[in-house]
């Protein structure tokens, strides 16, 4: 079936509007509409009146009435009737109606008419909407892959865990596609605007980023380290029964119906998860690492410029030698002892020291022979493989995140309601013990919702001995 065509009926001169003389303009006036209709303090209570949609649009006309474009050819905008901020106000209600941004609508419960974004006038006023504002992500996407994926093994497992794993994945390949854009950008315009005074702004911006985001995104987030918990799960799904295979199967052909028409093979449900297995491995061999190398690439350029920056001040140092020099011969000798004294009160903490000229030697021909040798990285034979493999498994084995701690003493804290010391905690089994030796720890990161209490009494068990400590939630 032939797909409709965009640029038709109402639709024929959709982008005129922002390509007219006022864009700037009319770009605000649909982000303010959209923040007021869609945005998080929408208010969903009243619809857009014509008098509420001028009160909205009057204010922006009036701060952008001056940002017209120089270059722009002769339109209704830039019109001498234009120039009146009221009759500019009605003009872009017209035209935002007339090319398709708004539709009118009869609204029943006032007996008006209401105005309201038309499909495509939502959809292209959100990115307008949201290219400058704040990303508001945490970067949870690959572990809730892997979450999706263990909800989908347990018992009430559904094929909406698949599509949800599946989603889940692409939007990990979004995160690490729209952070490698982002440093690319940073740099062109580091290097466009070589200063690092109008870069520092950008680079604090980028730590608070950073912090907030990729901070997550390359440690718990991180694919390296859920790719393989990942395709556990896949392979655990690949052998499920038959029974809850066909179910899986059948509701993927009710809610998935892309899925159904894109798959290639037998099932759908194999199919998603091939996909699901070609994300994951995409993202940790080609985006993550691609990643990576954008945010060095930015931090090196930063500190090239931070350096650059240095060595000028200091150069600005030394031509300020140079006029003591000139001031210095060319004032009388009693201006000169006056002026040579205050200088040497201000190098009375100086120290200089000279290189020794015996340490300088060349180098050999052999020996710079050596130097631009690239040596062939060595193969690792298969026992090295398996002993690195078996070293870094029992490594991860009794691994545990703080965060997984500090969170089942919140659970244990609000089951028992009342404090937690660490030698109550259970010590049956390996993983215990290393739970109550982080609990300390994980109370302490937690995020300030934990106390924790030194107590003076020792603690001394089986496995370990010290301090005893008591773990409560702040009131």
């Amino acid at each position: 079936m032939t797909a409709a065509a965009f640029f038709e009926n109402e639709r024929c001169k959709f982008f005129r509007p922002l390509n007219s003389s006022r864009r700037e303009l009319v770009v605000a006036c649909l982000r303010a509409l959209y923040e007021r209709l869609h945005g998080p303090a929408a208010d969903y209570a009243h619809n857009l009146t014509r008098d509420a949609l001028r009160e909205l649009l009057f204010p922006v006309v009036r701060e952008h009435l001056d940002q017209a474009a120089p270059d722009a050819e002769q339109d209704e905008f830039n019109a001498p009737e234009a120039d009146d901020p009221q009759q500019l106000t009605s003009l872009l209600i017209r035209t935002l109606l007339a090319d398709g941004w708004l539709e009118q609508f009869a609204d029943r419960h006032g007996l008006v008419t209401a105005f309201r974004f038309s499909r495509a006038g939502k959809l292209f006023s959100e990115a307008l909407w949201a290219l400058d504002r704040p990303s508001r992500s945490r970067q949870r996407n690959m572990r809730g892959c892997r979450n999706a994926l263990d909800a989908a093994l347990s018992g009430r497992g559904d094929a909406h865990d698949i599509v949800d794993a599946y989603e889940y994945a692409e939007k990990v390949i979004e995160d690490l596609t729209e952070g490698i854009d982002y440093f690319q950008g940073l740099v062109r315009h580091l290097m466009q605007n070589a200063s690092v005074h109008t870069q520092w702004g950008e680079f604090v911006d980028f730590l608070d980023r950073f912090q907030r985001e990729y901070s997550k995104q390359l440690t718990s987030d991180n694919a390296m380290l859920n790719r393989q918990a990942i395709q556990q799960n896949l392979e655990r799904l690949r052998a499920v029964p038959d029974a809850k295979f066909k179910r899986m199967d059948e509701q993927l052909h009710d809610i998935a119906h892309w899925a159904a028409k894109e798959h290639a093979g037998n099932s759908v449900y194999d199919w998603l998860l091939s996909r699901i297995e070609d994300i994951v491995d995409a993202a940790c061999e080609s985006k993550q690492p691609g990643f990576v190398k954008a945010m060095e690439t930015y931090m090196k350029r930063v500190n090239g410029l931070a350096l650059q920056s240095m060595m000028l001040r200091s150069g600005q140092t030394r031509h300020a030698y140079l006029a003591a020099i000139q001031k210095v011969s060319e004032s009388p000798k009693d201006a000169q002892d006056r002026f040579l004294s205050r200088i040497g009160d201000q190098l009375t903490t100086a120290e200089v020291r000279l290189l020794d000229p015996a340490s300088f030697k060349l180098r050999t021909a052999t020996q710079r022979r050596k130097a631009v040798t690239v040596t062939v990285r060595p193969r690792a034979s298969r026992q090295e493989r398996l002993a690195a493999a078996m070293a870094r498994a029992e490594s991860e084995a009794f691994s545990i995140p703080n965060e997984l701690v500090a969170e089942k003493l919140r659970t244990d804290l609000r089951l028992f309601r009342h404090p937690i010391r660490v030698s109550a905690l259970p010590t049956e089994s390996a993983r215990d013990v290393i739970r109550a030796m982080q609990a300390v720890e994980a109370a302490r990161s937690a995020g300030g919702d934990l106390s924790v209490r030194k107590l003076p009494a020792r603690l001394d068990n089986p496995a370990y001995s010290g301090n005893d400590y008591e773990i409560d939630l702040k009131k």
